[in-house]
């Protein structure tokens, strides 16, 4: 079932079954928002020729600064990271019981000037900002120099007389000037407050202006900021001046009640339009990016829909992957380690060609303080990861599997207590961050001696904020049984992120242990992902836009979409929120062309008695 799993569906007839919550409608005019239901925060955008660029923020993450491509905006794909790790400190280490959740890099601001790619970001961490440069964006390498001092989400800004600056700061925004390298800061250059009090122009009290992105347009300094005054929600602002250090004009642009789009900087097209990458903090998936067009009026910006874009859908995205470990000798741009890994207590695909194995190096007390831990971001609406993971070389004390990763976690997985194996359903005992959090089992089931593979599956709903994970194994990979209870998701700021999937091992008692996970699979998405057997690059629809009216293609022959198998052990329902153990649907499903490689039907949401000529 293993080679069945990993070289799946990319057959001779190339039909993809694609999301069904990230679905990009080819009948649709335009993209909804938001663009990418996952945690994508900080978002700032470039465009080089006919090539959008975005970096955002991963904090405590490693390879950190994710850099996406787009060609429309819309789809997104990371295409490479700025750094491995940031540091080797005790906090990145997850020693001596220090980490560096909720810090790690913040807000970065990407740029483009004369052939070279800049990348500047401060760090709490390291108390410290970080200016990044490389003629490759896609492959590198970085070259890394740092300021001496944490300016607070800075934005830098060529200048055209070829002074470099950073503007940043909160509440106050100010001004530094830096060389003309953009390696340092520039003795007896410009420092001083340009925007005092920002967010006064929003409202009083709440949370002071930040999040700058600095512009020159037409001769005109513009600065975007963000604000969120006392009573009110999170608030776009923009400030002008004739002049780099001011007198600055402002007024809001953008104060959507109940909502609070806001933080972000503009792009233009190569046809002349103008869009803004903003984010919305949308519960416990994160804060997700929203692409709004926008015009001119008076050399000010005015903002249009925060629903349409204004952009035709399209298809494709690697930020979340289905992976069967048997590609490459390390993780693929949609995983990140949390906190700095220890690369001698992991193996992916070579200790054990098509696994990923997790090693024990030391003894914690929690998952909170687990090395290696690998995740990769959960998505809305509903999102669902499986996993396969063999046991045997578990010992006394040792905890692993799959969870949902953030401050208040959840993880369904196995625990060896002397020689017997448990699967067990294990929460936090607190989701108050000021309080100290330690695991609560919640359920056990005592497993046969002889089970040395276990499949287990955890499903999010993030719909109108819903925010509940739920629990599953299987011994067989197709009977599925709940286990614990619900997990109220809760964001919190410690963690300052977006839960994770999370693939982790850890030991209590002794080092040693280990675990190989078989794949990962994820729902919905599109069943190539998995084809990894085959090379093939998996994309993924991160465009939330709804199915229209179903269809019938025709061509040769025919499929019944009312029976169809996706991947070992899972099953489609109507009105099921788990897996029954089969694979039928009896309707909900559309049929549409896509656009993957080579050709192909997208099998979606169906009606009972269509199905898909060929």
């Amino acid at each position: 079932m293993k080679n069945y799993i990993k070289k799946f569906i990319y057959n001779t007839f190339q039909i993809v079954i694609i999301s069904f919550i990230f679905l990009s409608s080819l009948f649709a005019a335009n993209a909804q928002n938001p663009i990418i239901w996952a945690d994508v925060p900080d978002p700032c955008v470039i465009r080089v020729g006919n090539n959008y660029y975005m970096s955002s923020t991963t904090m405590h993450m490693n390879p950190g600064v994710p850099i996406m491509k787009s060609s429309n905006l819309i789809n997104w794909e990371i295409v490479n990271y700025v750094y491995p790790i940031l540091g080797n400190n005790d906090a990145t280490n997850l020693n001596n019981g220090q980490s560096e959740y909720g810090r790690g890099s913040w807000a970065s601001s990407l740029r483009y000037k004369d052939g070279k790619y800049y990348v500047v970001f401060m760090s709490y961490t390291f108390n410290n900002t970080y200016v990044f440069q490389t003629t490759d964006i896609e492959n590198g390498p970085w070259t890394r120099y740092t300021l001496g001092r944490a300016f607070h989400d800075p934005s830098l800004l060529f200048d055209n007389d070829g002074r470099v600056y950073l503007i940043y700061g909160s509440g106050d925004i100010r001004i530094i000037e830096l060389t003309s390298d953009a390696t340092a800061i520039r003795t007896g250059g410009l420092d001083k407050i340009i925007i005092p009090n920002a967010g006064s122009i929003a409202g009083s009290g709440g949370l002071p202006a930040e999040g700058a992105h600095a512009h020159k347009i037409n001769g005109r300094y513009y600065v975007f900021l963000i604000s969120w005054p006392s009573g009110g929600v999170r608030t776009q602002l923009v400030y002008r001046s004739n002049t780099i250090d001011g007198v600055y004009e402002g007024r809001v642009i953008l104060q959507n009640p109940g909502v609070g789009i806001a933080q972000g900087g503009i792009v233009d097209t190569p046809d002349g339009k103008w869009y803004t990458m903003l984010f919305r903090d949308t519960g416990s998936v994160g804060r997700i990016p929203y692409l709004i067009n926008f015009t001119w009026n008076d050399n000010w910006p005015v903002l249009g829909s925060v629903t349409d874009t204004g952009i035709p859908v399209s298809v494709g995205s690697n930020i979340i992957s289905c992976d069967g470990f048997n590609i490459g000798t390390s993780p693929g741009l949609m995983w990140q380690w949390n906190h700095n890994p220890d690369n001698n207590y992991w193996s992916y695909n070579v200790i054990r060609p098509g696994y990923f194995r997790i090693i024990n190096g030391r003894t914690v007390s929690s998952i909170h303080f687990a090395k290696n831990i690998l995740t990769q971001r959960t998505f809305g609406g509903e999102s669902t990861a499986t996993v396969a993971m063999e046991i045997s070389g578990m010992k006394d004390g040792d905890y692993a599997g799959l969870a949902v990763f953030q401050f208040y976690y959840g993880f369904v997985g196995v625990k060896m207590s002397g020689t017997n194996k448990y699967i067990v359903m294990v929460r936090g005992s607190t989701n108050d961050p000021n309080q100290t959090s330690v695991p609560v089992e919640v359920s056990n089931i005592l497993l046969n001696q002889n089970q040395n593979k276990v499949y287990l599956r955890i499903r999010t709903d993030f719909r109108n904020q819903t925010d509940k994970a739920y629990f599953y194994y299987s011994l067989d990979g197709n009977q599925w049984t709940s286990i614990g209870t619900t997990l109220q998701m809760v964001y919190t700021l410690p963690h300052f992120m977006g839960y994770r999937f999370a693939l982790f091992n850890y030991a209590t008692l002794s080092t040693g242990g280990y675990v190989d996970f078989d794949y990962f699979m994820l729902e919905p998405t599109p069943i190539s992902g998995c084809d990894v057997g085959n090379n093939y690059t998996p994309t993924h629809t991160l465009t939330p836009t709804p199915t229209p009216t179903p269809r019938v293609f025709n061509i040769p022959g025919r499929v019944e979409v009312e029976d169809y198998r996706c991947c070992e052990g899972t099953g489609y329902h109507d009105s099921d929120s788990t897996n029954q153990g089969g694979a039928y649907r009896t309707d909900g499903v559309d049929i549409e062309t896509c656009t993957d490689t080579g050709g192909g039907y997208n099998i979606g949401y169906t009606v009972a008695g269509e199905w898909l000529s060929y």
